[in-house]
């Protein structure tokens, strides 16, 4: 066991611990917690019956204590160590009141990055995260690594950390819940992009900005540092850099970095560009993906042989919910995108397509502009069906766009979410294409954007 893992479990015996949030990754957390011999308490804003079930065995068998509802944090008080969940602000005047009586405020994953004893790597971004971390798991694991992923994807790892050997390769990705208040930085950070997100829980873009530069913010000169040089934010990073950087582009044909050039993915060292893969022989498509495999390229070029990249972007076929083809029925394919999240998910999955597009939008509202959302609809989408909360809100950004252009596009309105399927089917052409992406979130009629995707999936394979 490393001397620095041995360390915090003995600091961890008998301390009193808050655990706030009994989410998927708090589960393993408490499991892991008990075993060392730490003090534990639970906190939920969740009523005792809205608890997961497993969460509550857990409670139940290791005997804890434990608050639910939503003045659960009135009972915060006198710990040693507080664990929140991403989803948890860091900034609540009941955890403030804490550390300044001492306690020491963390998390599952910030603890991961303290004691792991390999190489992390860290990927953040507004949009393109998942894909570009698998993305780099499978080329270290081409290359014969031993690999753990977690953070947002994988599996929750402080539990594995006593398996982990200096020479193991760690991928996370990273959300800005997750960053928020993060004392450490990842060996090499990933940030794909930054656009305007989850501004209905963030307090100012600006927060959310400064949040993603957690990724890169504690790194030493050895740190490895991986920008998007045409997003403006990422650009500018370059700036509050410790360590080397490394640019990626679609725009640009920079003298060091990895470029997409002409449909080809380039490595560019000392004005010499080199040939790496045509995108027409990988089987992702859409030009948000060849950025994401510019950014996997650029964080592993120094741990992996261009061979194995290689292999891996030709063997790669997308992660589930991502511009995911479900079936072809008459001539017509339908994509599931229920990534989709947020405006500039849903234009990078418009471009992907030459072809004409039914396009079925709308959700949970994230207080977000829909505006720059309204030209690339108007351009490429022949038919609009739209449902959930952000309808009106797409809606009244389009119809001022096709004023302005003087065109028209069919639009509809659904009440229900299952009622866009069979509306889809009976509008679109063969030779289109149905795109499933709905630039908003899930969380007006589900869970997650993963529950979302496999009831449309489930929809469309119920077609006969």
């Amino acid at each position: 066991m490393n001397e620095k893992l041995k360390e915090f479990n003995q600091y961890l015996k008998n301390r009193k611990v808050a655990v706030i949030g009994l989410g998927i990754s708090n589960i393993p957390l408490v499991e892991y917690l008990h075993m060392v011999g730490a003090n534990i308490t639970i906190f939920d804003r969740r009523e005792k019956e809205k608890i997961p079930e497993e969460g509550l065995k857990k409670i139940l068998d290791y005997e804890l204590n434990y608050h639910f509802g939503p003045t659960n944090l009135e009972y915060l008080t006198g710990f040693d160590i507080i664990f929140r969940s991403p989803s948890c602000r860091p900034d609540l005047p009941e955890i403030v009141a804490e550390l300044e009586k001492g306690a020491i405020l963390t998390s599952e994953i910030e603890m991961v990055l303290e004691l792991c004893p390999g190489t992390v790597v860290g990927v953040t971004g507004s949009d393109g995260k998942t894909t570009t971390t698998t993305l780099i798991y499978e080329m270290l694991r081409k290359q014969g690594f031993h690999c753990f992923l977690g953070g947002n994807i994988g599996i929750p790892l402080l539990s594995k950390i006593p398996e982990m050997k200096p020479d193991d390769m760690v991928v996370l990705e990273l959300s800005s819940f997750q960053l928020m208040n993060m004392k450490i930085s990842p060996d090499i950070a990933v940030v794909t992009n930054v656009s305007p997100n989850h501004l209905d829980i963030h307090k100012s873009y600006e927060e959310y900005i400064d949040s993603k530069k957690n990724i890169f913010k504690h790194q030493t000169e050895n740190g490895i540092l991986v920008l998007n040089y045409d997003n403006e934010i990422t650009k500018s990073f370059v700036k509050e850099a410790n360590g080397k950087v490394i640019f990626f582009s679609k725009n640009e044909k920079l003298d060091n970095g990895i470029i997409l050039d002409d449909g080809v993915i380039k490595i560019c060292e000392d004005k010499l560009r080199r040939h790496l893969i045509n995108t027409k022989d990988m089987k992702l498509r859409g030009e948000h993906n060849y950025e994401n495999a510019c950014a996997a390229v650029a964080a592993t070029k120094s741990f992996v042989s261009v061979e194995s990249q290689v292999e891996v972007l030709k063997e790669f076929s997308g992660v589930e919910h991502r511009i995911e083809l479900i079936r072809e029925i008459d001539g017509v394919k339908w994509y599931n995108d229920s990534i989709g999240t947020s405006p500039t998910r849903t234009m990078a999955g418009l471009k992907s397509f030459d072809e004409e597009i039914v396009l079925i939008a709308g959700g949970y509202d994230k207080h977000l502009d829909y505006t720059p959302l309204a030209k690339p609809i108007v351009d490429k989408v022949k038919t609009l069906i739209l449902v959930g909360q952000t309808s009106e809100k797409i809606y009244e950004a389009v119809k001022q766009e096709l004023e302005k252009q003087n065109k028209t596009i069919d639009i509809y309105m659904c009440d229900q979410f299952s009622e866009i399927v069979p509306l889809a089917r009976k509008k679109a052409e063969p030779g289109q294409v149905i795109l499933f992406s709905p630039a908003s979130a899930s969380f007006d009629l589900f869970k997650n954007f993963e529950e979302r995707g496999e009831k449309f999936k489930e929809l469309v394979n119920q077609l006969d």
